[in-house]
């Protein structure tokens, strides 16, 4: 009998490419057909055939509190009366930005976008605009959105020229982007001694969540600073993904390091399409229409997803939140681990705060080419397995997984007893 799921994306790859309006959602990395969902509360999804999961998803990170928070929903229902959106200033979005500079020290002034992608992109050009340079650095396996100048993937040593990872993105575009390796200290210290007056800025995800979940090594941030303050550049951090989800301070609050730049997504929105992009005033002083490089959105500021961020970031703030969080997490890394070792399982996991990275490897890896390593196959079989128990992780080896405080001890329990059931058939 063929699901409602099966129906539902047959028909949707009829009128949307792939049948999906963002590529990891459609399973090909693991196979299968997507999941469709229709509800949300708390630590669980519904799907179209009503089948009930555990989401360690979370709308790929910015549910922090579950789905369907009833302060959240009551400040988007309490907005929602006075109307959708007016293009122009409105009070609340003064109220974000104030929280915003006051929870994170680095941030002086702020600007609301819609997405992450738009904050990361603005980000550099305010780079460029301010410094007079154009050369960019990144790191190989993190993702900062889908501009132009970031979709590129290393040639084959530091200096080299990198190119396009996507079609539709020309060469020159990428010219002037330099690809190196995250935690590589050797290779960062050797393009800064022979490129270093040349680069604008540095983008980074102080803790990488798109090439699964890879921590920074103890010296890799400081470098970045450092080198950053030497030759002049810009240091952004891109914590559209870890921004208030590792910590009330985000990343570089866990690290302390103190970025020029900081990109915020996800989480600031509650849910709603919201990010910003902030940092030093003498930088954020170049945007229009005070400065000179251009930037401007429609929607930006939307005060409906303002009130749903507004009403996030106030329940964070409740005492012990990011204890109780750390702690839940661990609980599922830890006690996971524990299961695979018990099966002679070749498995570990990490997190930080209320991020997670699951790799079917030896030892947790510090870099792409060791994410890389991970047994690909093992972590399709575990994903489709844990599905059928009603278990919804990341379908995809190389993403992080995220727990809110909704996953009680008992959320977490069921996840351990079902991977239990999963792993002790494994051979």
């Amino acid at each position: 009998m063929t699901s409602l799921n099966q129906k539902l994306f047959q028909r949707s790859q009829e009128f949307i490419p792939g049948g999906v309006n963002s590529p990891v959602r459609a399973f090909k990395s693991v196979g299968g057909t997507p999941v469709f969902f229709k509800q949300g509360k708390g630590a669980y999804v519904w799907d179209a055939d009503n089948k009930s999961y555990i989401d360690y998803v979370g709308s790929w990170g910015p549910l922090i509190l579950g789905h369907a928070h009833p302060e959240v929903i009551k400040a988007v229902q309490n907005k929602i009366k006075d109307g959708l959106t007016f293009g122009a200033p409105t009070e609340a979005e003064l109220e974000i930005a104030e929280l915003l500079c006051k929870l994170v020290p680095s941030i002086e002034q702020v600007r609301l976008v819609s997405s992450g992608t738009e904050a990361t992109m603005t980000a550099i050009r305010l780079a460029r605009g301010y410094t007079g340079r154009n050369r960019i650095i990144k790191f190989e396996g993190c993702y900062h959105g889908h501009d132009d100048a970031l979709l590129v993937k290393a040639g084959s040593g530091a200096l080299t020229l990198g190119c396009p990872s996507s079609a539709g993105v020309p060469a020159e575009v990428t010219n002037s982007t330099t690809v190196l390796n995250f935690n590589d200290l050797e290779e960062l210290e050797q393009i800064f001694s022979k490129a270093g007056r040349e680069v604008a800025a540095v983008i980074v995800e102080p803790v990488a969540g798109n090439m699964n979940f890879v921590t920074p090594n103890p010296k890799f941030l400081p470098a970045l600073r450092e080198l950053c303050t030497k030759y002049g550049s810009v240091l952004i951090f891109d914590e559209v993904m870890t921004g208030f989800r590792v910590g009330l301070g985000c990343a570089q609050g866990v690290y302390n390091i103190k970025p020029d730049l900081t990109t915020l997504g996800k989480v600031i929105g509650g849910g709603m399409p919201m990010a910003a992009f902030g940092g030093k005033r003498e930088i954020m002083q170049c945007l229009a229409p005070v400065g000179s490089v251009y930037q401007a959105g429609t929607l930006s500021g939307n005060p409906i997803a303002v009130s749903a961020g507004l009403a996030t970031l106030q329940m964070v703030q409740t005492p012990g939140f990011y204890e109780k969080l750390t702690s839940s997490t661990q609980q599922l890394t830890n006690g996971l681990t524990g299961i695979a070792k018990k099966y002679e399982i070749p498995f570990c996991a990490q997190s930080l705060g209320g991020m997670f990275g699951l790799y079917f490897r030896g030892d947790i890896p510090s870099s792409y080419a060791e994410v890389m390593e991970c047994d690909v196959e093992s972590f399709n079989r575990f994903f489709h397995a844990m599905l059928e128990e009603g278990i919804y992780f990341a379908p995809s080896s190389f993403e992080a997984g995220f727990v809110s405080s909704a996953h009680s001890d008992m959320v977490i329990r069921k996840t351990l007893q079902a991977a239990e059931r999963v792993f002790s058939t494994w051979k």
